[in-house]
């Protein structure tokens, strides 16, 4: 039961093939599996928008079913300011110097993080 050089040959080419064949595979599911979050997000950003708006549009005529999820939202928008102004006032900020963020980079398109980098570090976004 001897192999020649060229069975071995021909098996060799035969595994790469498959490999190449898994590998091509598993980049297109990843392409796709990145395409569905884009889309995801997408939509997590209309429904946000759609959120917002329906808040402004209808400010005191909240139904109650909902009037707990604004009021936390509310609450953490408050926080969030309250964590604003309690942040330390840098000497380049006092001086009228740029922000970092205004010469680091772009900014995301999905959440606004910015970045010079291809994709968002915060949402994993391509950066545009």
């Amino acid at each position: 039961m001897a192999f020649s050089i060229d069975e071995l040959t021909k098996k060799a080419k035969d595994m790469a093939a498959a490999a190449a064949d898994k590998a091509k595979g598993a980049a297109d599911l990843a392409k796709i599996n990145v395409a569905i979050a884009g889309e995801q997000r997408e939509i997590d950003k209309t429904f946000r928008s759609i959120g917002e708006w329906f808040v402004n549009e209808y400010e005191g005529e909240i139904p109650d079913t909902v009037r707990e999820l604004v009021e936390a939202v509310n609450a953490s928008k408050a926080k969030i300011a309250e964590l604003e102004a309690s942040k330390p006032v840098k000497a380049e900020e006092e001086a009228g110097a740029p922000d970092e963020a205004e010469t680091a980079g772009k900014a995301c398109p999905i959440c606004g993080a910015v970045s010079d980098s291809k994709f968002c570090p915060q949402c994993g976004a391509p950066m545009e």
